[in-house]
């Protein structure tokens, strides 16, 4: 038989094969066992091994998780992860979605579960959260977070030239222009002021209350070695807005305690995550927590841990929570017992590792206000 031929015929009955779900894996074994059985049988050709690399090699291009010996056709064709979403979209405004850190979903993430904590504090007891208010505030998180991203490389761009995590940022690299972020800003602060304008006045006037610390945050690195409180202060605003847009204002007892329970956790966190900047920080002049503490982090972070618990404990009591509360409370020290005394503050991969951690702690202590609030 031509080696055309018998290059077309493996081709085909190896399309075949895949077409019903089976993996590539029995491409690995063609040469090596099919093969040389028909050579040592003499009932097949001789084929040359340059001509089966071609057919394996077409083959894997049909699909990029068709890898020889270990992947399945059957995997799926697209990613929904959220790098994966920025590189599949069109190049123009590819860098707008870098900008607003849409690649990088930690921040709202973080931004968002204070919220989800009011939220679900604020329901009647035995309900679940307002399904139609958690939505509006996830839309609102992802908008504010994009929006703070943006107004934070406005201000940093000189400052994220000189170091290489950040170098590559929009504004930074000149992929986009002071004039078009400042567009894009408003465009976000536009979106965002229509959601807040959905709640009632009382929410309003608080929602606009927090812009002059979105926007001064940023600055804080220059001035204090404090800028994770002033980012604290931002970040959990949502733990008192949150109750006041489902019960139309904020009961003072349980969003106090919980807005400072969330500020320790911010200061947690956002430690650990500047102990990854420690040295590009040295040396461009910006300060932080981390150079603040230095090798004292961990008792300053065991510190924050006690007054968050305290004041997760006093929301508890004033919020007359119920048994599933507290355990999740237990469970959540010991997520934050685990990132302190586990935290080595001088590997960074450690560092962000401990950082999107946070992630999990959030939602856990969301689940256990949730189960709380059923059990009452």
């Amino acid at each position: 038989m031509h080696p055309a031929k018998v290059t077309w015929q493996l081709t085909l009955n190896s399309f075949r094969r895949a077409h019903h779900g089976t993996c590539f894996s029995h491409l690995a074994a063609l040469s090596g066992c099919s093969l040389s059985k028909e050579k040592r049988t003499g009932h097949g050709p001789d084929i040359a091994p340059s001509t089966v690399t071609r057919v394996f090699s077409n083959l894997q291009g049909l699909h990029p998780s068709a890898k020889l010996g270990n992947a399945c056709y059957g995997k799926r064709l697209l990613s929904l992860s959220a790098p994966a979403i920025v590189k599949s979209a069109p190049t123009a405004i590819r860098p707008y979605l870098r900008l607003m850190r849409l690649d990088k979903p930690i921040g709202t993430w973080l931004l968002y579960l204070p919220c989800t904590w009011s939220i679900g504090l604020a329901a009647d007891p035995g309900c679940l959260p307002h399904l139609h208010m958690l939505t509006l505030f996830g839309t609102g998180a992802l908008l504010m977070r994009g929006a703070g991203c943006t107004i934070n490389d406005m201000w940093d761009k000189d400052f994220d030239k000189k170091v290489s995590r950040t170098a590559t940022r929009p504004i930074a690299s000149g992929e986009i222009s002071q004039i078009q972020a400042l567009v894009f800003l408003g465009g976000q602060l536009s979106l965002a002021l229509g959601i807040l304008l959905y709640l009632n006045y009382y929410s309003i006037a608080l929602g606009a209350a927090s812009m002059s610390l979105v926007i001064t945050y940023p600055l804080m690195k220059r001035i204090t070695y404090w800028p994770q409180l002033v980012l604290g202060l931002t970040f959990n605003w949502g733990a008192l807005l949150g109750w006041s847009a489902v019960q139309g204002s904020c009961d003072w007892s349980v969003c106090l305690p919980l807005y400072f329970s969330g500020v320790m956790w911010t200061l947690i966190y956002d430690t650990i995550y500047a102990h990854q900047d420690k040295e590009d920080d040295i040396q461009i002049g910006l300060k932080s927590t981390a150079l603040r503490f230095g090798h004292q982090t961990k008792p300053w972070l065991s510190a924050f841990m006690v007054a968050m618990m305290s004041g997760l404990v006093m929301v508890g009591v004033n919020a007359e929570q119920s048994l599933p509360y507290y355990a999740a409370l237990s469970t959540v020290a010991l997520h934050l017992m685990h990132q302190v005394y586990t935290l080595d503050i001088n590997k960074p991969e450690d560092c962000w590792n401990k950082f999107v951690s946070n992630r999990n702690l959030g939602l856990l202590l969301f689940l256990g206000i949730v189960t709380g609030n059923l059990w009452k």
